[in-house]
């Protein structure tokens, strides 16, 4: 079978298909009122949405009280952590809890709460850059960090064996996850992610960060919003917040083509401090570490 056939084949299992996982049944209706004008928004509304789910409340409080999040008191209700830590920052949190569960539990070797500190991990150093940079809108570089690699939630679903082999594949050899994907599947995490982002109708802002974080070459009205997810996703997997196995491979992240992007609008870039952002993320893995083992319950 040509490469050609065989992506035909895969691509067609995934699209043809109803297995694809749906965003927890709370979170659709909170985003969609949490798009309204924020002068709109009630929090008691909020809270009572979120505690609709007991076990996505109970998991939202318990990263309410992370210090990742900037609690310095202990946060006991829904409602405290909404107006202590604010509707964006709480909307992150539930996001992040209900997308943690969805990945299949039998993995067959492959380590799926590193998936998810990487994915967590990500979200949080696309915020911290955003806000370095004086990006706009913070909250939505966390999410579309958090979200940018849920094609593995494809493949993993509906092409098991496959993908298996393929990370297999990319650990042996300490290649990049992608680069292994288009060797054996013919398309990468990036193209089944696109699909599955169309499925649960996130903002096509998002969707870009889903399809395109690598090749934000490809990527024109979002640009600046798949840069910083490409840069935060290749700081994770060169500084420990990686898929579980180490990347054989030099970077230079000014050669990079977000760096690149990002330059453009942010011209001081150039002098950032890469060395202390690096820094920075290393002090959030023990807490993302405990976070995601927490959350994301065998």
């Amino acid at each position: 079978m040509t490469s050609h056939s065989k992506k035909s084949v895969l691509m067609s299992r995934i699209e043809g298909l109803r297995q694809i996982p749906t965003v927890p049944a709370v979170l659709q209706p909170l985003l969609q009122y949490l798009e309204l004008p924020s002068e709109q928004l009630d929090v008691q509304k909020i809270t009572e949405m979120i505690a609709q789910d007991e076990s996505l409340a109970a998991q939202c409080l318990q990263m309410a009280n992370s210090p990742l999040f900037g609690t310095w008191q202990k946060i006991e209700s829904l409602k405290a952590a909404v107006m202590g830590l604010g509707i964006q920052r709480v909307t992150d949190i539930a996001v992040s809890c209900g997308v943690l569960n969805m990945m299949p539990k039998d993995l067959g070797g492959i380590n799926s709460v590193a998936f998810w500190e990487h994915s967590l991990g990500c979200a949080l150093v696309c915020r911290h850059f955003a806000r370095k940079i004086s990006y706009p809108d913070p909250g939505k570089a966390y999410l579309a960090g958090l979200l940018h690699d849920i094609g593995i939630i494809v493949n993993l679903w509906l092409l098991p064996h496959e993908f298996r082999s393929t990370f297999e594949l990319a650990r042996s050899r300490g290649i990049p996850l992608a680069e292994a994907e288009q060797e054996t599947l013919g398309f990468t995490h990036c193209e089944s992610g696109m699909l599955l982002a169309e499925h649960w109708s996130l903002a096509p802002d998002l969707r870009e960060s889903v399809s395109l974080h690598h090749a934000t070459d490809e990527s024109a009205e979002h640009a600046r919003l798949v840069a910083l997810v490409e840069l935060s996703d290749l700081l994770c997997r060169m500084s420990g917040l990686n898929y579980g196995y180490v990347e054989r491979c030099e970077v230079n992240l000014l050669n990079q083509t977000g760096f690149s992007v990002l330059s453009k609008g942010h011209p001081d870039l150039k002098d950032f401090d890469w060395a202390r952002l690096t820094f920075e993320l290393e002090s959030y893995m023990d807490e993302v570490h405990s976070l995601v083992y927490a959350i994301y319950r065998k």
